[in-house]
């Protein structure tokens, strides 16, 4: 064996070989949301939607159009006393006190399926990790194959490098 003599290694992976190993892609939303209650749906479908500013929108709308009634319309006709619109603030600590806890629960859904993308993102990245391993391996591969050749050839691999750099 002289000084370009290269060993050449054992052959990598097939693409079918590789493709045996690797575990079936599953789609890991889909899989989430099956496991999700009636009332997990229930709570994220309200914490999307309350999170908008189309909610925002109806509430602005709603808290304009009640204030604007109960101080701009004939006293006889207002059904809120003006400057105490008591009966608004019921209804606005009502819905604050029920929207609460159902948005912390989407929010908590939320987070776990956050937590499984993450997992899948893991897979994904070792997944690919693993396939750009097996693409060095078969340029390794071809390289020692090259390397042989050209020794084979006899030519020395180092002399051409120099002359081709000057």
């Amino acid at each position: 064996m002289n000084q370009n003599e290269q060993i050449i290694p054992t052959r990598p992976l097939s693409l079918a070989e590789f493709k045996k190993k690797r575990r079936p892609i599953r789609d890991e939303n889909k899989e989430f949301s099956k496991k999700l209650t009636k009332l997990d749906q229930l709570a994220l479908w309200i914490t999307v939607h309350v999170g908008t500013m189309g909610f925002f929108s109806i509430i602005l709308i709603w808290t304009v159009m009640w204030l604007g009634w109960n101080l701009l319309a004939p006293v006889k006709w207002q059904f809120d006393p003006p400057m105490g619109f008591v009966f608004w603030l019921f209804i606005s600590n009502v819905l604050q006190i029920l929207l609460m806890p159902l948005i912390m629960v989407g929010q908590n859904v939320q987070g776990r399926r956050a937590e499984v993308r993450a997992e899948n993102d893991l897979y994904v990245n070792v997944k690919a990790e693993e396939e750009i391993e097996v693409i060095l391996q078969h340029l390794e591969y071809q390289n020692s194959i090259l390397l042989a050749m050209l020794e084979k050839l006899g030519i020395d691999i180092k002399t051409m490098i120099q002359t081709r750099n000057k």
